[in-house]
C-alpha cells in the first residue's frame, strides 16, 4: 500500500521526464507523435490502476485512519518530512484524478489540440498529474505548498501553448492570481508551522497536539491568511475572475483537468487544513465564507442565464466555467456550516462536479471539433447545432450532463447540494442560525436559476435554432446537416463518467461510508 501511494504520486514525474527522450525505435509505431501520445495513455493508465488497487486494499472499515502511509525525514532543520497517507476524505480525489488524467490522455491520443510538439504536452499533463495527486496525499504543510504550487506551471503552458483565442491573457491572469494567492497562504501556513513547532497536519489536527499553541488570535490570522489562496483556487466569489477566461482559452483537456482537479485542490485544503487545524479561526470567518459562497451561487447562475440568452454572443464553454463558481459556492457552503452533514456534502459536491463537469468540458470540446465554434448563437442559429435530429447520442449524452449538472435527483450532482444545503439549516453551535437559513434559501434559489439556464442550454442546442424559421431542409436541420455521432475513442473517454455520475447518484452511501467517520474525526479533534 505504502508502495502504490509512494508510486502513484511519483510515477507521472518519471513518465514526464521519459515523454522528453527520444522513443526506441521499436515503439515509435507511424511517428514519433503517436508514440509519445501513447507512451501518456500508458503511463496516466498504470497510474489509475494503482489507485484503484489502493481504493481496493484501502482498510474501507477504518476510513478515518490514515493508511498507506510514508513518514520520512526530508529537511531536519525545518522539520519538514514526506509524509503521504490517505484516508476516507483524500480516496476519492486521488482515484477522481487520476482517471479524469487518463481520459484526457486517452482523448488526446486520438484527438491532439493544435500546438507544439505532443512531447511536451504529454509532459506537462503528467507533471501536473503528480502535483494534484501529490496534494491530496500529502500530510506535511511545507509538502502541501509545494504541491499546490506544482500544478500552476503546466496548467500555464498548457493553457498559453495549446488554448485558443486570448490564450495568452487566460494564461497570465491565471498564473498572477493564483501566485499572488499561494504567496499569501505560505504566510499562513509558516505562522501555523512556527506557532506549534511542527508542521505535520496530522498531529496538528490533534486537539491535545501542537495545535494547543495556536491562541486565537494565530488561527484568526493563520485562517485569513491560508484562507485567501484556498479561496482563489476553489474560486470564491469575488476571487473567480480568473476562471472563465481560463476555461474559455484552454484546451479540451486543460478545461477537463482544471474543472475536474484543480480546483478540488482548494476546497481540499480548507477540509484538511483550516477545519481542523485551526477551528477557531474557521469559526469566526464561517458566516463570511458561507455569504461569499451564497452570493456565488446566485452570482453564477445570473452570469449563465446572461451568456444564455439569444443574441448575447455567450460562449459554451465559458458558460460551463461559470456554473463552476456556482457549484463550488455549494461546497464552500459547506464547509462553512462546519458540520459534518455539510463537510461531507461538501465532499461530495467535490467529486459529482469533477465527474459531471468534465462530461461537460469534453463534450464541448468535442462540439466545437464538429462545428468550429463553442459560440452559443452560432450553435443555435439558423443553422442551430439541432443534436437530437443531427447527432443523436452526442445530443442525449450533453442534454444528459445538463441534467446531471442542474442536480437531478438520482444522478451524482443531487446529494452534495442538497447536504450542504441540509448543514446551513443546522450550523454548528455558536453559528448564526437565521444567517445561514438565509444563506440557504439564497442557495435553493440558485438550484432554481441553475435549472433555468441548463434547462435553455439543451433547448436552444439540442432541439434546434430560434432565430427565425427555417427555409430549407439544412436549416431545419434534416439529413444534409448531419454531424459526425459519438466516435469509438469518444465512447471509450467519455462513457465512464457517465457511468459513474448514475453509480455514484444511485449509491451515495458507497461514497458518504468512506468520507463520513474521517470527517467525524476531523471535526472531533482526533477522536
Amino acid at each position: 500500500m505504502q508502495i502504490l501511494l509512494a508510486g502513484s504520486v511519483v510515477l507521472p514525474l518519471v513518465g514526464a521526464l521519459a515523454a522528453l527522450l527520444p522513443a526506441p525505435p521499436g515503439l515509435k509505431g507511424k511517428n514519433p507523435d503517436q508514440a509519445v501520445l501513447r507512451h501518456g495513455v500508458t503511463v496516466s493508465g498504470v497510474v489509475l490502476a494503482a489507485t484503484i488497487a489502493l481504493a481496493v486494499g484501502f482498510d474501507h472499515g477504518h476510513p478515518a485512519r490514515m493508511q498507506a502511509t510514508t513518514d520520512l525525514s526530508w529537511i531536519p532543520a525545518l522539520g519538514i518530512r514526506i509524509h503521504l497517507g490517505v484516508d476516507g476524505i483524500s480516496l476519492p480525489l486521488l482515484v477522481l484524478t487520476a482517471l479524469l488524467t487518463f481520459l484526457c490522455a486517452l482523448y488526446s491520443y486520438f484527438n491532439m489540440p493544435t500546438g507544439p510538439s505532443p512531447k511536451a504536452f504529454v509532459a506537462l499533463i503528467l507533471v501536473l498529474e503528480s502535483g494534484t495527486l501529490a496534494t491530496f496525499a500529502v500530510l506535511d504543510l511545507m509538502l502541501f505548498f509545494l504541491a499546490f504550487e506544482m500544478v500552476l506551471i503546466p496548467m500555464y503552458f498548457l493553457i498559453a501553448r495549446w488554448g485558443g483565442a486570448g490564450r495568452q491573457a487566460a494564461a497570465w491572469k491565471f498564473i498572477l492570481y493564483t501566485l499572488l494567492g499561494s504567496v499569501v497562504m505560505l504566510l499562513g501556513l509558516l505562522l501555523i508551522g512556527l506557532k506549534s513547532g511542527t508542521f505535520d497536519m496530522v498531529a496538528l489536527a490533534t486537539d491535545n497536539g501542537p495545535k494547543a499553541q495556536l491562541s486565537h488570535t494565530v488561527q484568526v490570522i493563520a485562517v485569513l491568511a491560508v484562507g485567501i489562496g484556498l479561496a482563489v483556487k476553489s474560486p470564491m466569489w469575488p476571487l473567480h475572475s480568473w476562471l472563465p477566461d481560463a476555461h474559455t482559452a484552454a484546451p479540451t483537456a486543460g478545461s477537463v483537468l482544471l474543472a475536474g482537479v484543480l480546483l478540488k485542490m482548494g476546497t481540499y485544503g480548507f477540509v484538511r487544513i483550516a477545519l481542523p487545524i485551526t477551528p477557531e479561526g474557521m469559526h469566526a470567518f464561517a458566516p463570511y465564507l458561507a455569504a461569499l459562497a451564497a452570493v456565488g451561487i446566485i452570482y453564477g447562475s445570473l452570469a449563465c442565464l446572461a451568456l444564455v440568452r439569444t443574441g448575447a454572443k455567450g460562449d459554451l464553454k465559458r458558460l460551463i466555467a461559470y456554473s463552476s463558481v456556482g457549484h463550488m459556492g455549494f461546497v464552500l457552503l459547506g464547509i462553512a456550516s462546519m458540520t459534518p452533514t455539510g463537510v461531507n456534502g461538501a465532499l461530495f459536491a467535490n467529486v459529482a462536479h469533477g465527474l459531471i463537469t468534465g462530461l461537460l468540458f469534453f463534450l464541448v470540446g468535442g462540439l466545437k471539433d464538429r462545428l468550429g465554434s463553442t459560440d452559443l448563437d452560432t450553435l443555435a442559429g439558423t443553422t442551430g447545432a439541432a443534436l437530437y435530429g443531427r447527432a443523436p447520442r452526442f445530443g442525449g449524452l450533453l442534454a444528459f450532463g445538463a441534467v446531471a449538472s442542474l442536480g437531478l435527483p438520482g444522478l451524482a450532482g443531487f446529494w452534495g447540494e442538497m447536504l450542504a444545503m441540509f448543514g446551513a439549516f443546522h450550523p454548528a453551535a455558536g453559528l448564526s442560525r437565521p444567517a445561514f437559513l438565509t444563506f440557504m434559501a439564497l442557495a435553493g434559489l440558485g438550484t432554481l436559476l441553475t435549472a433555468a439556464y441548463l434547462l435553455l442550454v439543451v433547448r436552444r442546442i439540442c432541439m434546434g435554432g430560434t432565430l427565425k424559421a427555417p427555409t430549407s431542409p439544412t436549416e431545419a436541420g434534416g439529413p444534409a446537416t448531419a454531424l459526425p455521432d459519438l466516435a469509438r475513442y469518444e465512447y471509450a473517454a467519455w462513457s465512464p463518467l457517465a457511468v459513474l455520475t448514475v453509480l455514484t447518484g444511485l449509491w451515495p452511501a458507497a461514497l458518504l461510508g468512506l468520507t463520513n467517520p474521517a470527517v467525524q474525526q476531523l471535526l472531533g479533534g482526533g477522536k
